[in-house]
């Protein structure tokens, strides 16, 4: 089981190179960083973790270039959007970003994504809310083909362009993996449907197994490969105990979250991190 680290890089916290710098050498395996492009001021959708709404959400960095100044630093850590929110972006321009830093971080990306939370701001980008999952499922249908087809055209309900050509391709073959971010069971029967990996968001060990266990058997009844799903843990706490219990119920990751207020707390937290995997058996000392 591998570590990583998840972390709203913004423009107070520690730089996001130094900390991709500081995660490699300790052995952490990736980086993870969200994104929100705009927080409306008059929102009607609450916070799911409860108000009010941290500030790093509207102070965060742009995924894909923080990730750009993490692939320069580094030489081995996987670079992962967690998540990219696809109703907010062209699958056209995004599909061009992500094999963009595919190619020049040599094939590292993990391409985590979601529909989002926040309705009105993916309503600012055109996505209805509830044509989320619809929008999304779609726009990513779409990139796959401008990522594996040397003149790939699109014609659906949200998605639609003649034959083009798009450059350069991903350095991962077929594509860098699509991470499903959301814990629900329609998640997990996207994950089958058209998913590469499973990334719940903050869920204990136990409900974690309960839904491997159901991706893995849907799996196998429509006849897909389930060695060829992957299970990431986001949002772990760092306990030693709670690391072996991901471990036994077969995740693949598990995500640290890093405080983006001070370069001080991150540091604190990472070296507390350090340890728990340290203890664990799952990073070197």
């Amino acid at each position: 089981m591998q570590l990583g680290l998840a972390f709203f890089a913004t423009e107070y916290a520690i730089p996001v190179d130094r900390l991709a710098a500081l995660a490699e050498e300790r052995g952490f395996e990736s980086l993870f960083l969200p994104e929100h492009p705009v927080i409306p001021v008059n929102r009607r959708t609450p916070y799911p973790a409860g108000e009010p709404l941290p500030p790093q959400y509207w102070n965060a960095l742009d995924p894909f270039v923080a990730l750009a100044y993490a692939a320069r630093a580094t030489s081995r850590l996987r670079l992962g959007t967690g998540i990219c929110l696809v109703t907010e972006r062209h699958p056209l321009l995004l599909a061009k970003q992500v094999s963009s830093l595919d190619l020049l971080s040599g094939g590292r990306v993990l391409f985590g994504i979601g529909a989002g939370w926040l309705g009105e701001e993916m309503e600012l980008f055109g996505t209805p809310f509830e044509q989320r999952w619809s929008v999304t499922r779609e726009r990513v249908q779409a990139m796959k083909r401008l990522w594996t087809e040397e003149e790939p055209e699109f014609h659906g309900r949200y998605v639609d362009f003649p034959p083009v050509k798009l450059y350069p391709k991903p350095v991962q073959k077929p594509h860098p993996p699509v991470l499903i971010g959301a814990a629900s069971r329609w998640a997990r029967r996207r994950v089958v449907a058209w998913g590469d990996g499973w990334m719940p968001n903050f869920t204990n060990p136990e409900r974690f197994a309960n839904g491997r266990r159901h991706i893995l058997q849907m799996a196998t009844e429509r006849g897909r490969d389930p060695a060829a799903i992957s299970f990431t843990v986001f949002g772990a706490p760092p306990n030693e105990d709670t690391l072996r219990a991901y471990q036994e119920g077969g995740a693949d990751r598990v995500l640290f979250s890093i405080p983006s207020d001070s370069e001080t707390a991150a540091l604190a937290a990472l070296d507390r991190c350090t340890a728990a995997g340290r203890a664990a058996g799952l990073l070197g000392g």
